[in-house]
């Protein structure tokens, strides 16, 4: 499953949630003005930078919304 670590009013955030709603990939959405997310933020990625994506099953975790996105695209081929 796919981690998302946001925060709402971020535009590189809302960027990359865009592209997984058109390309209907789930995943789940943690919200970094919790406390508890910013911590597991941490423990997972090491810096408070958002957006991050944890992907559970590949044990991938990255930064920056375009290195994301086109993560994703290459899930989408497989």
């Amino acid at each position: 499953m796919l981690d998302l670590y946001i925060l709402e009013t971020c535009p590189y955030c809302r960027k990359v949630m865009s592209f997984l709603s058109e390309n209907n990939i789930k995943f789940h959405k943690f919200e970094v003005s919790n406390k508890d997310n910013i911590q597991k933020l941490l423990v997972l990625g090491g810096k408070e930078q958002v957006p991050f994506l944890f992907d559970e099953d590949s044990n991938i975790k990255m930064y920056e919304s375009d290195d994301i996105i086109e993560y994703l695209k290459s899930l989408k081929q497989v």
